[in-house]
């Protein structure tokens, strides 16, 4: 066998398997995953509203609430709310109810969140706790939180 004869043998040895098929059925990510940088999304982007001020977060609370439940939707006024997720925690919650409004179309989610009230610059609250943010029509969207 000749040098030519070899390579092209073994050119065609290489490249004889990247022409086979792989069994199975190719699968886009999960809705989970997707969902997750979403909600990701959604908290980061609530994080940069509050970080400007009460006039940002005021658009970001009115952009993202739930399309079934703006009318109603409390006013933070001069009140700031830094609200970070421990998005480890990310988990559905298909059964939970958006108090009298019933169970909000789209996919639910609950995560855990540490909450930093801030009115001028100073902060007057920490708290941790829950919250829910609903996938629907590919965004995230959430409820605005009325303070108490």
């Amino acid at each position: 066998m000749s040098v030519r004869q070899a390579a092209a043998l073994l050119c065609a040895l290489l490249t004889a398997g990247c022409a086979a098929g792989v069994a199975g059925t190719p699968e886009a990510a999960p809705t989970e995953a997707v969902d997750a940088g979403l909600v990701g999304g959604y908290f980061s982007d609530g994080l940069a509203a509050a970080r400007g001020g009460a006039g940002p977060q005021r658009a970001f609370l009115q952009r993202t609430q739930h399309p079934d439940f703006r009318t109603g939707a409390c006013d933070l006024g001069d009140l700031v709310l830094a609200v970070e997720p421990a998005l480890s925690t990310l988990r559905p919650d298909p059964d939970w109810a958006a108090g009298r409004g019933g169970v909000p179309r789209g996919r639910v989610y609950v995560v855990a969140v540490s909450v930093t009230a801030k009115r001028d610059g100073t902060t007057v609250g920490v708290q941790i706790g829950s919250q829910h943010v609903v996938v629907l029509d590919g965004a995230a969207y959430g409820f605005a939180p009325c303070p108490r």
